[in-house]
């Protein structure tokens, strides 16, 4: 039996959330029907089957278990994996898994893909992952993935099937492209990585970091770390439109008692309960 890394699930309509996340542990994210995960903290026996991976950032936390992953896809015969992670990262990845190679005498066949922020990803037919920068002590990203879907084009609503199709087949475009924030996945950032992205605060799902909450905890010293802390949160409440927010990455100095206590002391409904700890 394979001993498997602690995973919690919760579903939004027709997504699910599965993952763990906890500050200088490890954390990682899957949303199976997205086909995709974000961070390789640590890799579950279970999440080895999905193959496209946003990287936020190099902390140790967040992408320690990237050749054991690539390992373990080649042993089983499945295709390399496709993982993208910040561009400044990629030379010392490829370095850093040629090593792995040379120790463990395998090959560690994956697509490295460097990215920045304002690209966009073309995930899947209708899903477009957009690349947006956040603010961490090194080089890293948040992910947004839009839903893309075809409206016909206002002018052409009152007209038949037909005239339509021959409007097509003319050469002419009749439809507009129309996106939804599905999910937004921030990383670990300060708080302006949300105030810098605002279409995050308007993603179905939202996946965020709030390292910090206890109130000893100086902002200024945490904003240096490259973290948020509750109190931010508590001063943008009005800015969130989620329908389900995801707070993970809390300091390992935090009992999870603790952490339900002074959340709730800040939040008491907890953001119309679309607040959900990842503890």
């Amino acid at each position: 039996m394979v001993q498997n890394l602690p995973v919690q699930t919760i579903k939004y309509k027709d997504l699910t959330i599965e993952g763990w996340s906890r500050a200088a542990v490890q954390t990682y994210w899957r949303i199976p029907e997205l086909r995709l995960g974000f961070d390789l903290g640590a890799q579950p026996w279970d999440f080895m089957g999905t193959s496209t991976w946003y990287v936020s950032h190099t902390h140790l936390d967040h992408i320690a278990a990237l050749p054991v992953y690539v390992a373990r896809r080649r042993m089983m015969k499945m295709d390399p994996p496709t993982i993208y992670v910040p561009a400044q990262a990629i030379e010392n990845l490829q370095r850093l898994l040629a090593a792995f190679a040379r120790l463990d005498r395998g090959r560690f066949p994956c697509e490295l893909i460097g990215v920045e922020p304002g690209q966009e990803i073309q995930h899947a037919r209708d899903l477009v992952v957009e690349v947006c920068r956040t603010k961490h002590t090194v080089p890293s990203l948040g992910y947004i993935v839009w839903e893309c879907r075809k409206k016909l084009k206002e002018e052409y609503r009152d007209l038949t099937g037909e005239q339509i199709r021959d409007i097509r087949l003319s050469g002419a475009e009749v439809s507009v492209e129309h996106r939804l924030p599905r999910l937004a996945y921030l990383g670990d950032s300060t708080i302006e990585g949300l105030d810098d992205n605002p279409k995050m605060y308007e993603a179905d799902v939202l996946i965020m970091e709030m390292t910090f909450v206890s109130p000893e905890h100086r902002s200024h010293l945490i904003k240096k770390m490259g973290h948020i802390h509750l109190d931010d949160v508590v001063a943008r409440k009005d800015r969130f439109k989620n329908q389900l927010i995801v707070a993970g990455h809390m300091s390992s100095r935090y009992h999870p008692k603790q952490i339900e206590r002074l959340v709730a002391k800040a939040l008491p409904d907890l953001l119309g309960n679309r607040l959900h700890m990842w503890i």
